[in-house]
């Protein structure tokens, strides 16, 4: 491992801690999928995700896409020919989730969803949020949720 001196990293104790940054976010999140195409065009167009960039296969890596998802956030598409595991988590939930700005937009992104022939849950209220669960093409479940206000 190298060191870089021009690098300086900002460190400071918390609750008795050293904390190295703070973090931002989720840079990206990876699905697999056996048709790439459908499930870019079931987040872009049903859910509203912009396109940042594909890449073709080569023969050493499969074809990806990024989805630019808000903000500083992105869902990496890659084409597998292994069909992706579609379990709910532990809390029998999706395990991820996308994040709209409002209840309204929750609720016309239900209705947009439901139009579209797709299956997607009630929506639901937890202490801090608004949730819904959608399954995307492959039938893998997706948490949609917007904050409560505070």
């Amino acid at each position: 491992m190298s060191f870089d001196p021009e690098c300086k990293v900002v460190m400071w104790l918390s609750y008795g801690r050293l904390i190295m940054t703070n973090l931002l976010g989720i840079n990206h999140l990876t699905l697999s999928t056996t048709e790439l195409d459908r499930l870019v065009t079931y987040y872009t167009e049903l859910l509203g995700a912009t396109l940042a960039f594909e890449r073709a296969a080569t023969s050493t890596d499969p074809r990806i896409a990024v989805l630019d998802v808000g903000g500083a956030d992105h869902l990496m598409i890659v084409e597998t020919a292994t069909v992706p595991a579609l379990d709910l988590d532990p809390l029998n939930r999706a395990g991820w989730g996308l994040r709209v700005g409002t209840y309204a937009q929750l609720c016309e992104l239900r209705e947009r969803i439901l139009d579209a022939g797709r299956p997607v849950g009630q929506i639901e209220t937890l202490p801090t949020q608004w949730t819904m669960t959608a399954r995307d093409p492959d039938g893998r479940p997706v948490d949609i949720r917007a904050h409560r206000p505070r």
